[in-house]
């Protein structure tokens, strides 16, 4: 009982939006943390695109093993880490239910174990260069590289109201079931009250749009009043905003390392 009591605190809601908020606003000080972005963006580009054209067993077994190093290093949060995890098996269990229905046996799955592999190489090159990078960094850094400042501001905007807007999700589901009443029968392995909560959940979405939308044009309006349109665009104010960042020896050596690695698997393979 006392782990099941453990099992259900860890998973609950509440948990769920900690995690969430030490995701995004969480500063370890880990190296990863202290890279530029840029560094971050070019590493992402070699480890998140290239290992889905490489076919090698091996290169992508050692891949997959320095990308759980970095994941360690990160301190990635052990829910991002469960999702993952949960995801990649029910993915493998579903490939092998499919091939077992179809005639096929165990020799059939190596091929889909591959794509597993090189899927979960690049899922975990993103969960560490994301993970590493706050919304602000993440916004510099896009607005360093060329994107435009609305399109740059909005995806650290919605980066940093994501803790925000699932708090006011579980408000909204939790008013749901204060004014509803569930089924009095259970059902067959609590069917009915599955179905019921499912039901609560999807009508739950509904108002957060609302409140999405009302917060989006607020913000909107808010920028706009203050001359951020002026901001986005002027070079000057781009150069004053952007000047902390700058490529260090760290830098360097960090995505130096990393593609020798990646080098070595593939010529040692």
């Amino acid at each position: 009982m006392d782990v099941v009591k453990t099992l259900t605190d860890k998973l609950s809601i509440e948990q769920v939006k900690i995690e969430l908020l030490n995701t995004a606003y969480g500063y370890h000080h880990t190296f990863l943390q202290r890279l530029d972005p840029r560094t971050l963006f070019l590493w992402y580009l070699v480890f998140g695109v290239v290992p889905f054209f490489i076919h090698s067993t091996p290169v992508l077994i050692g891949l997959a093993a320095f990308l759980v190093v970095l994941t360690i290093m990160a301190k990635v949060s052990p829910l991002i880490i469960f999702i993952l995890t949960l995801g990649l098996l029910t993915q493998g269990g579903s490939y092998l239910i499919v091939g077992l229905f179809f005639g096929g046996n165990v020799t059939a799955m190596l091929p889909l174990l591959k794509l597993t592999l090189k899927l979960s190489v690049i899922s975990m090159a993103s969960i560490v260069v994301f993970c590493s990078m706050s919304p602000e960094k993440l916004s510099d850094g896009l607005l360093k590289i060329g994107v435009p400042g609305q399109v740059s501001f909005s995806i650290g905007y919605a980066y940093r109201m994501l803790p925000t807007l699932v708090e006011e999700y579980h408000h909204i589901f939790l008013s749901y079931r204060l004014r509803g009443k569930k089924p009095a029968k259970k059902g067959l392995f609590y069917s009915r009250h599955l179905f019921y909560y499912i039901k609560l959940l999807i009508k739950s979405f509904y108002p957060l749009m609302l409140s999405v939308a009302k917060r989006s044009r607020t913000m909107v309006e808010a920028l706009e009043s203050k001359g951020s349109l002026y901001g986005f665009n002027h070079p000057k104010v781009k150069q004053l905003k952007l000047q902390h960042l700058t490529i260090k020896r760290r830098d360097v050596l960090f995505f130096s390392l990393s593609i020798s690695y990646f080098i070595a698997l593939i010529w040692l393979s």
